[in-house]
């Protein structure tokens, strides 16, 4: 289950690199939307990964270390 839960998210990546590249040589307006909403989900995620990290430096729970 947990494989193909994973080729799905698979695909999914892969079909949005697609649509970025397919967009970016003026493709459809559909493509233009998959690819927009690919870039900002993109950043969404590198955002909060800045921001856990911040957090792990910090102090914040989630350190990884074991006493």
């Amino acid at each position: 289950m947990a494989v193909l839960v994973l080729s799905g998210v698979l695909v999914l990546v892969v079909g949005g690199c697609v649509c970025v590249v397919w967009a970016a040589r003026g493709g459809p307006r559909w493509v233009r939307a998959v690819a927009t909403a690919t870039l900002v989900l993109g950043e969404l995620l590198r955002r909060e990964r800045r921001k856990s990290r911040s957090l792990d430096r910090s102090g914040g729970s989630g350190s990884g270390s074991v006493d």
